[in-house]
């Protein structure tokens, strides 16, 4: 049964391999700003968060009795208006 155990921990700790196609290489320094969040209290009033940090930090700050939930909503760039002429 150790001999099951120390295959087992041996697979868990390998790293995949860069060449392997399931590698996963960070592709971008950028924020991530493809969704918005909406914290939904019990009561029904709504706070709309651009990150996830902010969702958590409210979401522990809130006693457990005024949450309901967090609805994750596409995040929509706001429209900058083109100038006209020179």
């Amino acid at each position: 049964m150790t001999e099951i155990k120390d295959k087992v921990d041996l697979l868990i700790t390998q790293l995949i391999d860069p060449s392997d196609p399931r590698y996963f290489r960070q592709t971008s320094d950028e924020p991530y700003l493809r969704h918005d969040y909406k914290l939904v209290m019990s009561n029904g009033d709504t706070v709309v968060f651009d990150n996830y940090e902010d969702v958590q930090r409210k979401w522990f700050e809130y006693s457990g009795n005024f949450l309901s939930h967090v609805e994750v909503l596409d995040h929509k760039e706001s429209k900058k208006k083109k100038k006209k002429g020179f």
